[in-house]
């Protein structure tokens, strides 16, 4: 599940709705977003169809024109305000549902036309790479409150009771989606003693609880209202060192809703699109679609909304799209769908964990694969790899 974080007022809900299709309440005033917004967008993957010449009849997912469109879960969380982890705005409510994302879309006002609590102000009078630093350190400080409560206990387990280090504190973290491996990635990266935790500083941990939220919690920026945002705005985004998508929700929006109405020829992702019929639209509209066109198609090569799902998916997450069959010689399922279902995987999964993904009593019942492809059984630990066509056999 990617979250779409981020202050008030800086879009997140136009993506929301730009990126899935779904109404939600926007206004130009903070906290519109009170309760999370859940929805579906997609990535797009070349379909195995084109490829083997037979036509597919997805069941989970869609096939458009040989493209495989495979959903991926949003959630649309409220805009946070500074110091939120101290519980100011609504924060420790909006920092909670963020323990549902694998990876987060932090959305700014690349234009800075919105002071740092949302507020409407002239364009550039505020600097939107402070939002940046802002949210991270809201997200790292409110991980830190979560085990600074229980620092004592834990430093008493590991140096009396001589319990794992990297083990206590993923039990401190349960249900915030850290992994053992994410935590003990982050304390290897770190000059620490890690029998003896008393000596560590405020900075210390300080340092470790960033490192497990970037394992964790990986951030990319989606630099919106690109279209009326200065030049430098976007190159200073840039040079943060962040994985930075510029972005206009509202054209993407927009372009949605008249290819919906069948004035335009567009698809999301696209870098131009086709007038259908000229005389549905007004002056106003023309000159609002050359706009688009101009500030945004031409001047980025596409609206950065459809981009910014991609790279979150591929970039952050690092997954690939899988399909599951069970007869590996029609590519069917066992109502005779061909190619039914398209599974996200991480990048590295094995036949087993696809067997998992699809079922538990599968997963645990487990018996060996075949690669629909090559029909080649497969070991259990070879790496999948993305397209691929896998038939799991269990004993179930």
């Amino acid at each position: 599940m990617l979250g779409i974080v981020g202050k008030p007022n800086a879009g997140k809900s136009t993506f929301f709705m730009a990126s899935t299709g779904i109404d939600v309440e926007t206004a130009n005033y903070p906290f519109t977003t009170i309760d999370s917004n859940r929805g579906y967008a997609y990535i797009r993957e070349p379909c195995p169809c084109q490829e083997l010449d037979i036509t597919c009849n997805p069941q989970n997912s869609r096939c458009i024109d040989g493209t495989r469109h495979v959903p991926i879960e949003l959630l649309d969380v409220a805009g946070l305000v500074p110091d939120a982890y101290k519980g100011k705005g609504l924060g420790n409510e909006f920092l909670d549902q963020l323990r549902q994302a694998d990876a987060l879309i932090h959305v700014i006002d690349s234009s800075g036309s919105t002071d740092q609590k949302g507020n409407p102000v002239e364009i550039s009078q505020h600097d939107p790479t402070e939002d940046i630093d802002f949210l991270t350190n809201e997200i790292k400080m409110w991980m830190l409150s979560i085990i600074e409560d229980k620092w004592s206990s834990l430093i008493r387990r590991v140096e009396v009771q001589k319990k794992d280090l990297s083990h206590e504190i993923h039990d401190v973290y349960t249900g915030l989606g850290l992994t053992l491996n994410d935590i003990k990635m982050s304390i290897s990266k770190l000059d620490l003693n890690q029998n003896k935790p008393s000596n560590w500083s405020e900075k210390d941990r300080e340092n470790l609880i960033e490192n497990m939220r970037r394992e964790s919690k990986p951030i990319l920026i989606a630099a919106n209202k690109a279209d009326i945002a200065p030049k430098e705005n976007i190159e200073k985004i840039k040079e943060t060192k962040q994985k930075v998508v510029p972005t206009s929700a509202s054209a993407e929006l927009a372009l949605k809703k008249a290819s919906q109405n069948k004035i335009i020829d567009y698809r999301p992702g696209d870098t131009d699109y086709k007038i259908l019929e000229p005389e549905k639209l007004s002056e106003k509209q023309k000159k609002g679609l050359e706009f688009i066109k101009k500030e945004v198609l031409h001047k980025y090569g596409g609206t950065g909304v459809q981009e910014t799902i991609e790279k979150s998916v591929r970039d952050l997450l690092n997954q690939i799209v899988v399909y599951p069959v069970e007869d590996e010689n029609n590519y069917t399922d066992k109502n005779d769908n061909v190619l039914p279902d398209a599974i996200l995987l991480e990048k590295g999964s094995t036949p087993k964990d696809l067997a998992y993904k699809i079922h538990s009593d599968i997963g645990n019942n487990y018996l060996y694969a075949v690669n629909a492809k090559t029909d080649m059984r497969i070991s259990e630990e070879e790496k999948l790899q993305n397209g691929d066509i896998i038939k799991i056999v269990s004993s179930t």
